[in-house]
């Protein structure tokens, strides 16, 4: 792992150099340093934009119980993606942009996901009910306060179903 990112760092501004010495004998050289300028000023308000976008998606989530985890990994690939076009460079303008595309960062999210759960999931351990479709069960017992506070029933799940099934036909004549 330390050799593949010594590789990059030495790799990426390489490439870019040449990228720039290309660009700049095609363009001229105040033309190629305009449009490094330009890609960091276009993707600071792009990542503004879809980040407050996010910022709300989170906050609907939070709002209605959920862990926002689809919001917290598109933050992460627009944070990304904010270094990457302040960079100066074509190649990692290039890049910044691709993280800056929903679909890109879908297709990502879902190849992290899938190599998450291979490697530390469930699958593995060959509990896959709750990605198959199957109900979950999970017994425990419960009391149920009044209006004062205090538990006046308590009762587990397996008495509560027993109960329901002996009362069962009852119930359902009345409505």
């Amino acid at each position: 792992m330390p050799l593949l990112l010594l590789s990059v760092l030495i790799a990426v501004p390489l490439i870019e150099i040449g990228v720039f010495i290309q660009v700049g004998g095609t363009i001229g050289l105040w033309p190629t340093l305009g449009a490094i300028v330009l890609t960091a000023l276009a993707g600071s308000a792009l990542i503004r934009h879809q980040g407050l976008a996010i910022l709300g998606q989170a906050r609907d989530s939070f709002a209605a119980g959920r862990l926002p985890v689809r919001e917290i990994f598109d933050g992460i690939c627009l944070l990304l993606a904010g270094a990457l076009l302040l960079t100066p460079g074509f190649v990692t303008d290039a890049i910044g942009a691709l993280f800056l595309v929903p679909t890109i960062r879908g297709l990502i999210r879902t190849a992290v996901l899938t190599q998450f759960l291979d490697r530390h999931g469930d699958r593995k351990n060959g509990d896959a009910s709750a990605r198959d479709g199957e109900p979950t069960t999970i017994e425990g017992e419960y009391s149920v306060a009044g209006s004062n506070g205090e538990p006046h029933e308590r009762s587990s799940i397996a008495n509560r179903d027993a109960a329901d099934e002996n009362q069962g036909s009852a119930g359902r004549t009345r409505t």
